[in-house]
Order: C-alpha cells, then sequence, then structure tokens
C-alpha cells in the first residue's frame, strides 16, 4: 500500500534526529506541511509526516473503515523504515495513539511528543465532559463520527482558540475527510496501546502538550495522560486542539524545538 510521506529537508547536513510527525483524525499530512514542516528544517531537523493510510493521498480510502490502530501503527513502522536514521515520533491527538501502538512492537525512539493525546484510557472521559460542557458542540461532531459533514463553523469551534482568516480556514476544511469507524471505536476502549515500558522496554524522554482552550481533549486529560506515562508536561497558552494550524502554532513549535534542544545539553 502506498503512503504518502511529505518531507522538508535542513538546509545544511545536520546531526539532528529527523522528526517523523503522525496526525490525527479527519485529516493527513498535510496539516503539518502547512506550517511545521518548513519551520523545523529551518532550524536543522529533517521534518517529515506520514498519511496514514485512507488518509491524504495515502492509498485505502475505499477500505477506509476497515482500518484500526495497529493499522495505522504498521503505517508509522514503514515510514520510519524509510528514514536514514530512528527519528523522534510526533503524535497529535488520534496519532498520539497510533506512535504508542507502534512502540508495543518497536524498538527505541530518541524521544516522544504527544500533543492533545487521545488518553491511554480512550476517548470516553473527553466526550462526557464535551457532552456536559457543550452539547451542542459534541452532537455536531458525533454528525461527523457518523460519517456526515460538520459547517466550517463548528469545525473552527471545535479546532482554533482563534478562527484563522477565512481563506485559510476554508482551505484547511475542504482537505478534511471521514475517519475510519473503527479506528473511533478503537479510540473509545477497545484497542487501546498497552503502556509500552509494562513491557520492560525503557522509556523514551517524552514530552506531552496539552493546549489551553482544546474543546476536545482538555488540557486537564492531556495532563494525566503526562502523570501515566511519568512524561513531561507543557501548557500550551491560548491555543486549540489543532497546535498546528492555529493561529498560535509558531508557539507551538517554539515549544517543541525547545525541548528538543534541551534534551542535547
Amino acid at each position: 500500500m502506498k503512503l504518502e510521506i511529505l518531507s522538508r529537508k535542513a538546509q545544511s547536513g545536520s546531526s539532528k534526529p529527523p522528526l517523523l510527525f503522525v496526525h490525527g483524525a479527519y485529516v493527513g499530512a498535510w496539516c503539518w506541511e502547512e506550517h511545521f514542516l518548513g519551520w523545523f528544517a529551518e532550524r536543522g531537523y529533517d521534518a517529515h509526516a506520514v498519511s496514514l493510510r485512507g488518509h491524504g493521498a495515502s492509498e485505502g480510502r475505499e477500505r477506509l473503515d476497515e482500518y484500526g490502530l495497529a493499522d495505522y501503527a504498521e503505517d508509522v513502522t514503514r515510514a520510519v523504515a524509510g528514514l536514514a536514521a530512528p527519528p523522534v515520533l510526533i503524535g497529535h491527538s488520534m496519532g498520539a495513539l497510533v506512535v504508542q501502538k507502534y512502540l508495543e512492537q518497536a524498538p527505541q525512539v530518541p524521544a516522544l511528543v504527544l500533543a492533545c493525546p487521545v488518553p491511554a484510557y480512550g476517548l470516553l472521559p473527553s466526550s462526557l465532559t464535551l457532552a456536559f460542557s457543550k452539547p451542542a458542540l459534541f452532537a455536531a461532531l458525533n454528525t461527523v463520527a457518523s460519517g456526515g459533514r460538520a459547517s466550517a463553523e463548528v469545525l473552527a469551534r471545535a479546532l482554533y482558540a482563534v478562527p484563522p482568516e477565512p481563506a485559510v480556514a476554508e482551505r484547511c476544511y475542504r482537505r478534511m475527510q471521514r475517519e475510519s469507524r473503527r479506528a473511533l471505536l478503537e479510540m473509545s476502549g477497545w484497542s487501546l496501546p498497552l503502556p509500552w515500558f509494562s513491557m520492560g522496554k525503557a522509556r523514551p524522554p517524552t514530552l506531552v502538550l496539552g493546549a489551553e482552550h482544546d474543546a476536545l481533549i482538555p488540557a486537564a486529560q492531556a495532563q494525566g495522560a503526562a502523570r501515566l506515562l511519568n512524561a513531561e508536561y507543557r501548557l500550551l497558552p491560548a491555543m486549540g486542539h489543532a497546535i498546528m494550524l492555529d493561529a498560535g502554532w509558531e508557539g507551538a513549535a517554539t515549544e517543541l524545538f525547545a525541548w528538543l534542544e534541551e534534551r542535547k545539553r
């Protein structure tokens, strides 16, 4: 199965590990290409993003509902195998679960970043929080999960702290897609990743990023995920769930870059 991998190479030769970005539900590698890939390449990191099967320009769209987290983890395995060196893995939302699923079978990685992660205990707590705090938004997102199409306004409320320029919002909206029903079911608790360290594996240096105004994965739940993994936690102020697309994306990139650079000291 052909996978789309978008890459931006560092301007000059670099000894830094490559970065592999793994997207969340309803999007593809394009979400990282908007800002992050070029930004990190300019700072000396070879930056890559994979579109999981059935997403973006990867094959398999017609069989999307057959795919689960283990299938997506297999895509990460293939993407990693094509890189010159083991990468720092950066997973966002569903992608955070996917990279943890990958680590069940994979060798050690240099470092791991989980941004606005679906917690290891699944989506149910965040879904209940959203249902009680923002019932209209919860109902609209359930329509999306069932294969429907939400309005651009609904998705803007779900993804951004500060709505982007209309042209930018419309471009992103057109590129969003359906998600695998099997993957959504598994994220609700049916096939969650095992903590890789429970199987005797070493813990890679791990950073968890939460977003202050995340309507989908509240910052408190991201912080709880960090505690569960004994990971460092950093809060991104004034940001929504889509940290790579929100108006404050450069602040998120800078926080991630600072952590990567601190690890080298």
